[in-house]
């Protein structure tokens, strides 16, 4: 079989919130769409169905409908699994972690049929909103260890976590917050472990079919390529074996937003914090952030960037003179013995480091639909080959469009005509590496 084929849904089993019913929607699921997001802590997948009645036993002992039989009112456990169509293609297999039924969508009831569609989350999302952290987390604590704390005490979860070392520590109060938001705040305010010690910061916090992330931009851009290239071509041979991995469309929603870069001050920052200990501000001539200052230290997927002049006439680019101002309070000490006098996590150079890297990921996106693929996960880089636009018959490669890119996010779709996974995917730089 083709992966771009339809798939077999082996079991969509719904229990009832009371644990008491379960019914198998299978056949009456008419279209799954997956989805996995670098920005978002939990994964989602909506189940269109639609069914004839005559399928539960109601309240009175006769037949009924799904909705009002079981019935369907939000916190139901939907055990799923769809069966890969090829041997590359190892389908969706959430029979061990269950997903929950967030909200339930329209509605559409007759006397012969209805139809609804099931919004779900993972089990994390829902506990996610009960949970609260009120711990105070030491300064002897490096950040990837208490954002391991954080996800086994009040998540709870049982999931794989992956999670990439930070090389910095930080002190802090969890305020009640909610799990996920202390996660994500987390994120930005990390560094990477690398062979040198000025390393890039910023990280993603997110969950695949895998398990939970939390990793550095750095280390994503380092994995390991997806082992099979992805072509566009508009020659399509059934049933070829490289037909899997061909680009069946694809639109670049964004080639470098200039302005919007220079507004953030992606490239060029200055930067003055106030010590609220001493009252004393810092140097601003020592707080000029460059982007040029890290070339070579920080992972690309393509080309270094190379930055316009500022004018003809001179030899400074727009990564030589700042365009934004960044202010702030430095964070001294987190409620420790005694009386520290320490930074808590330089915020004059960490979060200018976490803005440059969190605008230039964001470069290029494009957005591209391949047969289905359910090896491919949010995070990870794959290499697309894309073609020189011009009038010759045999086409070359475009060398600045074709390279590394990264999923961002990715939606598998099922449904009774195919089996198509759609990709949102980025780039920090342009060309090949």
């Amino acid at each position: 079989m083709s992966a771009i084929d339809k798939s077999q849904y082996e079991e969509i089993v719904i229990e009832s919130a009371d644990g008491e019913r379960t019914v198998d929607i299978s056949a009456g699921a008419i279209a799954i769409d997956y989805y996995e997001d670098v920005l978002s802590p939990t994964i989602t997948c909506k189940i269109t169905v639609v069914n004839t009645g005559n399928v539960i036993e109601g309240a009175d002992g006769k037949l009924t409908s799904i909705y009002n039989g079981l019935p369907l009112r939000g916190g139901e456990r939907v055990s799923l699994k769809v069966k890969g169509n090829c041997n590359h293609n190892p389908g969706l297999d959430f029979l061990d972690n269950p997903l929950i039924v967030g909200s339930i969508t329209n509605v559409l009831s007759s006397t012969e049929f209805e139809t609804f569609t099931l919004n779900l989350v993972s089990r994390e999302a829902i506990t996610n909103e009960t949970a609260r952290v009120p711990k105070r987390y030491p300064s002897s604590l490096k950040i990837s260890e208490s954002v391991k704390k954080i996800i086994e005490e009040y998540l709870q979860t049982n999931k794989k976590l992956f999670i990439d070392e930070t090389q910095n520590k930080y002190a802090f109060m969890g305020n009640l917050r909610k799990p996920f938001t202390i996660l994500t705040w987390l994120a930005s305010k990390s560094v990477p472990v690398s062979k040198s010690n000025d390393a890039t910061a910023g990280f993603f916090f997110f969950e695949t079919q895998r398990g939970y992330n939390y990793n550095s931009i750095d280390g994503l851009i380092s994995s390991d390529v997806f082992p099979e290239k992805y072509v566009y071509s508009e020659v399509r041979v059934d049933k070829a074996p490289d037909e899997d991995f061909k680009i069946l469309k694809y639109t670049t929603n964004r080639n470098q937003n200039l302005l919007e870069s220079l507004q953030r001050g992606a490239f060029c920052s200055n930067r003055t914090f106030f010590n609220p200990l001493d009252f004393s501000y810092t140097n601003p001539q020592k707080g000029l952030f460059k982007l040029a200052d890290y070339k070579g230290k920080a992972e690309t997927m393509g080309k270094e960037i190379v930055l316009p002049k500022i004018s003809d006439n001179s030899g400074k680019t727009l990564g030589d003179l700042p365009t934004r101002n960044i202010t702030g309070v430095l964070d001294i000490g987190t409620l420790e013995r005694g009386v520290s006098i320490d930074k808590n996590a330089d915020p004059a150079k960490i979060q200018s480091q976490s803005m440059m890297r969190y605008n230039t990921i964001f470069t290029q996106t494009v957005s591209m639909t391949v047969a289905s693929n359910t090896a491919l996960h949010a995070g990870d880089v794959i290499e697309c080959q894309f073609p020189r636009i011009d009038i010759t018959e045999k086409k070359t490669t475009d060398s600045e469009q074709t390279g590394l890119y990264m999923i961002k996010e990715l939606c598998h779709h099922f449904d009774s005509t195919g089996s198509y996974t759609a990709l949102v995917l980025i780039k920090d730089t342009f060309g090949q590496k």
